[in-house]
């Protein structure tokens, strides 16, 4: 089984909506976890929202902080594309993959659904080639 590590810089929007969507699509196929280099204080209430019109809670999740020796135990990492690179540990080419993700963060409903539906596909699509 594959362990996949979504990161992003305060670990309470995509990387927690990627985690969601890994949990359920990836059940016996991936380890999944998420983390930020400057973790937030709670999930993204927006966030929980928009996953919850997809049935999937997150709203027990909680942003945790990136170690660079929690690197090590991830087979992929996959940045959401908000410049965390220059603010967590240097992350291995080899196990890195970038998303490019814009922020839904501050912004309207329709954006969330939007960001949240391209995770997920994004999600299904890495949990095939993982399986």
């Amino acid at each position: 089984m594959k362990k996949v590590l979504f990161v992003c810089i305060e670990n309470s929007c995509r990387s927690q909506m990627a985690e969601g969507f890994a949990r359920r699509y990836g059940q016996g196929v991936v380890e999944v976890g998420s983390a930020g280099s400057n973790p937030a204080e709670e999930v993204d209430k927006t966030a929980i929202k928009v996953m919850m019109e997809k049935a999937i809670d997150i709203s027990g999740q909680v942003p945790k902080q990136i170690k660079p020796e929690d690197l090590e135990d991830y087979d992929v990492i996959v940045t959401m594309g908000c410049g965390v690179e220059a603010m967590c540990p240097v992350i291995p080419a080899e196990k890195k993959r970038d998303w490019d993700l814009e922020d839904p963060k501050g912004k309207s409903l329709e954006t969330y659904r939007k960001i949240r539906d391209e995770i997920e596909k994004k999600v299904r699509e890495l949990t095939r080639e993982l399986a």
